[in-house]
């Protein structure tokens, strides 16, 4: 109650994430070719055994052509031999499924936009999961693995940060967990005794070719007051702190430029900068909890400190 308490006592005057958010609209001007919209706006078929991804086996990520959203992983593709990219899992929550107008398959859409996938069959065998998301390479983009970054961003209450960041062009997954404690998986409310040592933590993976990781360490400082110690508001606690969990040298060095800028215009910023250890997802209910629940004001407003920038 009391995270949900502080995203209700701010009021008007939030500042939108500028440049940060992509709405419906935005969605349909992502240049699709007269190819790609036959396909994922009027859910058409693309040619068997034509589609770029057929015999794609890299490892990576496969994203939305239309709004970017993460769809599958690389572990999960399969040769099939069916004529198009076969997977036999999506991410969670990202594909939706509804009765084809043949009556007799199931079509599959992009949970975030309704961009036309392809089609799911299952009873065949391939796999453990005997499930095959057979889908049109056109409606995909391809993220090869060295081009993914992963950071994780502790700033107060996960739900806002996550919520921030996964609204942010280049961001492929933003999750809700927890980082920097002792304790194997903890629970939400061992977390929240102190006991364990853990910040509430968002893993951020990024397409390091759309989204520099300057820019998102730049919004995060902004996001969030950096000269609070284990506290953000009224959330109070070492869960609470901030920190930045990063995996490179490059990361550190940004951040440590950040943070020099933020002190000689007189902040006393607290934020730890630790190499980033394990990390635990947060329960289901946590995950994308402000679109999930309709709660259309978060604490993290964003609030400039970087006017150079």
């Amino acid at each position: 109650m009391r995270k949900l308490a502080s995203y209700l006592l701010i009021v008007a005057g939030v500042i939108l994430f500028a440049g940060a958010i992509v709405d419906g609209d935005d969605m349909e001007y992502r240049g699709l070719t007269p190819e790609e919209e036959y396909v994922i706006v009027h859910g058409g078929t693309e040619n068997p055994y034509k589609g770029k991804y057929v015999e794609t086996f890299d490892d990576g990520v496969y994203t939305c052509r239309r709004c970017g959203t993460l769809l599958f992983r690389s572990e999960a593709k399969f040769p099939a031999h069916c004529g198009w990219p076969a997977f036999d899992l999506a991410i969670e929550g990202a594909v939706e499924t509804r009765p084809d107008q043949d009556g007799d398959r199931t079509e599959i859409l992009c949970a975030s936009c309704g961009a036309h996938l392809g089609h799911v069959f299952t009873g065949e065998g391939y796999t453990e999961t005997d499930t095959r998301h057979c889908v049109n390479s056109i409606s995909m983009d391809f993220i090869p693995a060295d081009r993914i970054g992963t950071v994780y961003f502790a700033g107060g209450c996960f739900w806002g940060v996550e919520n921030a960041f996964d609204h942010t062009p280049g961001v492929l997954e933003a999750r809700s967990g927890y980082m920097g404690g002792t304790t194997d998986n903890p629970s939400y409310t061992e977390v929240c005794s102190g006991a364990t040592g853990h910040a509430e933590a968002v893993k951020v993976l990024y397409d390091t070719s759309a989204v520099t990781f300057r820019d998102l360490a730049i919004m995060f400082f902004e996001i969030h007051d950096p000269t609070q110690m284990n506290r953000q508001g009224i959330d109070t606690g070492t869960q609470y702190r901030s920190a930045v969990f990063y995996t490179t040298r490059g990361q550190f060095d940004v951040l440590e430029e950040l943070v020099l800028i933020l002190k000689n215009q007189g902040y006393e910023v607290v934020t730890q900068l630790i190499p980033a250890g394990d990390f635990w997802p947060a329960e289901d209910y946590h995950q994308n909890y402000l679109d999930n629940n309709g709660v259309e004001i978060s604490c993290h407003a964003r609030v400039c400190r970087f006017p150079e920038n």
